[in-house]
C-alpha cells in the first residue's frame, strides 16, 4: 500500500473515530434519560469502538515507517497487533454489558423506555450504515485488511443500534423484558465481532495464509511455459502486504540470465494479478 493510500485509510479511521465518539455520548446520555438498557449498552459499545478505532488509525500509521534496521520488511504488522489490542478492549465491555443486562432481566420492574431512545437507535443505525459502506469501498480500493474490519465493525454497530430499537419498542407494548434482552443481544454482538477480530489477526500474527488464495497463485505460476513444475510454496501476511516463498523446476539446461529472467516474469505478474509485491523464488533444475 502506498503512502497516499495510507493517508486514505486514516482517513477511513478518523471518520469512525468523530462518528463514534458522538453516537457514544448522545446514547449514553438519551439511554440514561429514556430509561433503556439497550441504548445505554450501545453507548457502551460505540465508546469501546472509539478505542477500537484509535488503535487501527495508531497502527495504519506505524506500517508507513520504512523498513529499518530491526524491520527489514517494514511495519506493516502495526495495525495488525493495532487490531488485536483493540479486540481485547471490546471483549472486556461486552461481557461487562452481558452481565448487567442479565441482571436487570431478573430485577426490571417493568419500566417502558422514553420513545426519544428507540428514535435515537434509529437514527444512529442509519450513521453507521454511511460510514461502514463508506470504509469497506475505502477498504477494497486500499486493500486494507484493518480498514476492513473497522468496516464490519461499524456494520455491527449499525446492527446492533436496529436491535436496540427493536427492543425499545417491544417495551412500549408492555414486553419490558424485551428492552434489556436487547441490551444482552448488544452484548453477545460485541464479543463475537471482537472474536472475529482476534481470530483473523492471531491468523496473520501467526503467518497464517489463505489455502485457496495459495492454490490459485500456484495455478497462475504453473501456466508459464518455462516452468516445469512448482514444487513447493508458501505464504503469509505482513498487514496488507503478502509475501510468497516459491520454489519451482526448470530446464537445467538455462543459463542464469535465462533463469532469472523467469523470476522477474512470475514476480511482475502475481504483483499485477494479485497484488503480491514481495515474491521470493527459488530455481532447481527438473529432471524427469
Amino acid at each position: 500500500m502506498t503512502q497516499p493510500n495510507m493517508k486514505s485509510g486514516e482517513k477511513g479511521a478518523w471518520i469512525s473515530i468523530f462518528a463514534y465518539l458522538f453516537l457514544a455520548g448522545v446514547k449514553l446520555l438519551v439511554g440514561y434519560i429514556g430509561n433503556s438498557e439497550a441504548l445505554w449498552a450501545d453507548g457502551l459499545n460505540n465508546s469501546t469502538d472509539v478505542v477500537a478505532s484509535i488503535a487501527i488509525l495508531i497502527g495504519l500509521r506505524i506500517s508507513q515507517k520504512p523498513p529499518d534496521q530491526n524491520h527489514r520488511y517494514g511495519h506493516y504488522r502495526a495495525e495488525t497487533i493495532a487490531s488485536l489490542l483493540a479486540s481485547f478492549i471490546m471483549v472486556a465491555v461486552g461481557l461487562q454489558v452481558i452481565f448487567s443486562t442479565i441482571g436487570n432481566m431478573f430485577t426490571s420492574e417493568g419500566t417502558r423506555p422514553d420513545m426519544l431512545t428507540a428514535w435515537t437507535a434509529l437514527g444512529a443505525a442509519i450513521i453507521m450504515f454511511f460510514v461502514y459502506h463508506y470504509n469497506l469501498s475505502l477498504s477494497r480500493k486500499i486493500n486494507s485488511a484493518a480498514l476492513y474490519a473497522a468496516s464490519q465493525d461499524n456494520r455491527a454497530d449499525a446492527l446492533v443500534s436496529i436491535g436496540a430499537f427493536i427492543g425499545i419498542i417491544g417495551a412500549q407494548f408492555g414486553l419490558y423484558w424485551l428492552d434489556p434482552l436487547a441490551g444482552l443481544i448488544v452484548g453477545v454482538i460485541i464479543c463475537r465481532t471482537a472474536w472475529e477480530i482476534f481470530k483473523d489477526s492471531t491468523l496473520m500474527l501467526t503467518d497464517g495464509f489463505d489455502e485457496d488464495r495459495l492454490q490459485k497463485i500456484k495455478a497462475e505460476i504453473s501456466t508459464f511455459p518455462e516452468v516445469k513444475k512448482v514444487e513447493d510454496i508458501k505464504g503469509r501476511a505482513l498487514g496488507n502486504q503478502s509475501v510468497l516463498d516459491v520454489t519451482i523446476k526448470v530446464d537445467p539446461q538455462l543459463n542464469v540470465i535465462k533463469s532469472h529472467d523467469i523470476t522477474v516474469k512470475i514476480e511482475e505478474a502475481l504483483a499485477e494479478k494479485h497484488g503480491i509485491l514481495y515474491t521470493h523464488i527459488h530455481i532447481e533444475p527438473y529432471y524427469e
